[in-house]
């Protein structure tokens, strides 16, 4: 156990050298209960937000818009509820590793885009797409943390798909 929270708040042996970041993140350390708290509380908002959503769906004429808005702001609490165990630095800095880059920006990009397609252009068919978009992006980064996980699905869909 003690192994897994050293992994997870960054104290995994690495002696880098202290920039301005660091010492931001070293500021704001939180007792290792309250990251749990703290991580627990963020990710049952994000699943409740997307329940939520996904219920406001059936609604007439703005079922949609609620469905959007709700589904992206659970997406994005769900996404920074892990910055509570890993901290913020080492979070932005593992969504920016050449591995998860690619869907990190995809993902975020989707957040912004859904929003946008929901409120200023007002196309609820460019919203949805931008929803479908946002759940494969953000499936593709979390599976980035289950080593092999991705080559599964590809195996798994290269079978399928033959």
């Amino acid at each position: 156990m003690d192994k897994l929270k050293k992994v997870l708040s960054g104290q995994d042996g690495q002696d880098d050298d202290v920039n301005i970041l660091q010492a931001a993140n070293e500021a704001s350390r939180l007792g290792w209960g309250t990251r749990v708290k703290g991580f627990i509380a963020c990710f049952a908002i994000g699943v409740v937000c997307s329940v939520l959503g996904v219920c406001m769906l059936w609604l007439p004429r703005i079922g949609l818009v609620l469905f959007v808005v709700f589904y992206t702001l659970g997406n994005f609490a769900s996404l920074t509820s892990t910055m509570f165990l890993m901290g913020p630095v080492k979070q932005l800095k593992k969504m920016c590793e050449k591995t998860r880059a690619l869907a990190s920006a995809i993902m975020l990009t989707c957040f912004a885009l859904t929003l946008c397609a929901a409120f200023w252009w007002k196309n609820n068919g460019l919203a949805l797409l931008f929803c479908i978009l946002q759940f494969l992006a953000f499936a593709w980064y979390g599976l980035s943390y289950i080593p092999f996980a991705r080559d599964a699905v590809i195996k798994m869909f290269s079978v399928c798909l033959k």
